[in-house]
Order: structure tokens, then sequence, then C-alpha cells
């Protein structure tokens, strides 16, 4: 999958998520799209940028990701789960400590007071 904070398919099937107000900055909420549960982060630094990665940590099996700390660690940003604190970079998904572990990603953006996220 692509990395979900600056994409720009103009063949994708963009469909509103969520508004911008909805986001929190520098944390994480959590909606519903296609049936399943996508995390949201927003980082309004200079450039805001959204992303949006699965919910479900894949060693719990819990649906906690979107209650997770974002930072940065060896130079990635990343989400750390709640649960055993394992990191998820949030361009790719790639859990850092184990590989076998991935998180999906979608391309999402922000547009006008809409956050749309593409499915396909």
């Amino acid at each position: 999958m692509r990395p979900s904070n600056t994409a720009r398919d103009p063949h994708a099937d963009w469909r509103p998520l969520c508004r911008t107000a909805d986001l929190v900055a520098g944390s994480g909420i959590v909606a519903l799209a296609g049936g399943q549960q996508v995390a949201l982060f927003y980082l309004p630094d200079s450039e805001p940028q959204v992303f949006a990665i699965g919910n479900r940590d894949p060693k719990s099996g819990a649906n906690v990701i979107g209650r997770g700390l974002v930072g940065h660690l060896g130079g990635d940003l990343v989400i750390a789960s709640p649960l055993y604190k394992q990191h998820f970079r949030l361009r790719d998904g790639a859990c850092l400590e184990y590989p076998e572990q991935h998180l999906p990603v979608w391309p999402v953006r922000l547009c006008g007071e809409r956050v749309e996220i593409s499915l396909g």
C-alpha cells in the first residue's frame, strides 16, 4: 500500500471519512471506512499531514492503535501500540520491532473541511 499522507492519485476513488474539525492535533481518532476501523493521525506542522492506518493491533487483536502515542524513532514517524508498545511506521505500517507484524495503510488527504480516504 502507498504512504497515506501525500497521496494524489487522480484515479483513486476518494470518499469522505470525517471532517477536519473531528481530527485531534498530534493524536489519533478512529473512523469506520469500508467496514474497517481506521486510525487517523493528524500532524498539523507547517504542512499539515494526516495518516490512515489500521486500528487493530496484530499482536493482541484489540482495536487500540488509534489510542497509541505518535513519536519519532530511528528517523521514522511512528505510532506506539498502547498494549505491547511495538512501533509501527505511519507511512507504510511496518513494525520496527517485529517485521512479521504490519498494519494496513490507506491514502488519505485533507480536502477543505473534509478528510477523504481512498480504499482502492
